[in-house]
């Protein structure tokens, strides 16, 4: 793992394999771990870098929220470090969020885009106070209590019926995040600003990925991006819910492996 500064924050991250850069960034509540196995199966072509993201895994949450600004922040010091130039980006849910707010900052540095799982509009006001509450929850309750009320969210009925496996692989991932972490990040979640707007921006080839069993994100949400990105194609992942990337990975990589062979000439 390596280890940079960003602000007030130590930003930790993984590399692997070597060749044209992709960047994998990860859903809360979880790690840069929820993307490896698909960074396995890019990693004899592509180099894969995948952050752990301000106040997740083993990256510092630093002082107040974790804004979307501080995290496309973060994100463009690890581009800094690892002299990228342009890159291909994959987000997941915070993940995606982070790169509308990246792409507005440094867009010069994509080459490409992949919004898996994710949406472009802001909370509603009930989202922002529900999502407020479940920060002040946290600090009176702990981590465990939070982490299993998110579990029925966060996977398709497919995985929780049939793939313990896959949930407690997930549920040790997410109980790395102290209550202050999650209360943080929840709230820099609360102040993004609606990406929608930001869409019709998208020039660069963009791939829309979301499980058909997702309920956070639901394919109408990922219908809304295709449908104002320019060129933007969308898939649709069976079987996969809000952690599709982590559910069904075989897919997932199959996809992306096209995707990313597509934009990069390879």
């Amino acid at each position: 793992m390596k280890r940079i500064s960003s602000d007030d924050a130590e930003i930790v991250y993984e590399v692997m394999g070597d060749g044209p850069p992709v960047v994998l960034l990860h859903p809360f509540p979880a790690h840069h771990e929820l993307w490896l196995a698909v960074a396995e199966s890019l990693s004899s072509r592509y180099r894969m870098i995948l952050p752990d993201l301000r106040g997740h895994g083993d990256s510092e949450l630093g002082q107040g929220p974790a804004t979307m600004a501080k995290h496309a922040a973060d994100l463009a010091r690890i581009c800094d470090s690892e002299v990228l130039g342009r890159a291909v980006f994959a987000g997941v849910s915070i993940g995606g969020y982070v790169l509308f707010e990246f792409w507005r900052r440094y867009r010069g540095r994509v080459a490409a885009l992949i919004l898996c799982d994710t949406r472009a509009q802001a909370d509603t006001a009930e989202g922002r106070a529900a999502r407020l509450k479940s920060a002040a929850d946290v600090l009176e309750r702990g981590t465990e209590p939070f982490v299993e009320s998110m579990i029925p969210k966060l996977f398709g009925k497919t995985t929780l019926d049939s793939r313990p496996d896959l949930v407690a692989g997930a549920r040790k991932m997410m109980m790395k995040m102290a209550a202050e972490d999650i209360a943080q990040v929840q709230k820099g979640m609360a102040e993004r600003p609606d990406s929608v707007p930001t869409l019709k921006t998208i020039n660069v080839p963009t791939l829309v990925m979301v499980g058909h069993e997702d309920t956070l994100s639901p394919v109408a949400d990922a219908e809304l991006m295709r449908q104002n990105i320019p060129g933007a194609e969308m898939k649709v992942i069976p079987r996969g819910g809000h952690y599709a990337v982590w559910e069904q990975p075989a897919a997932v990589g199959t996809l992306t492996r096209k995707f990313v062979d597509g934009v990069s000439g390879a």
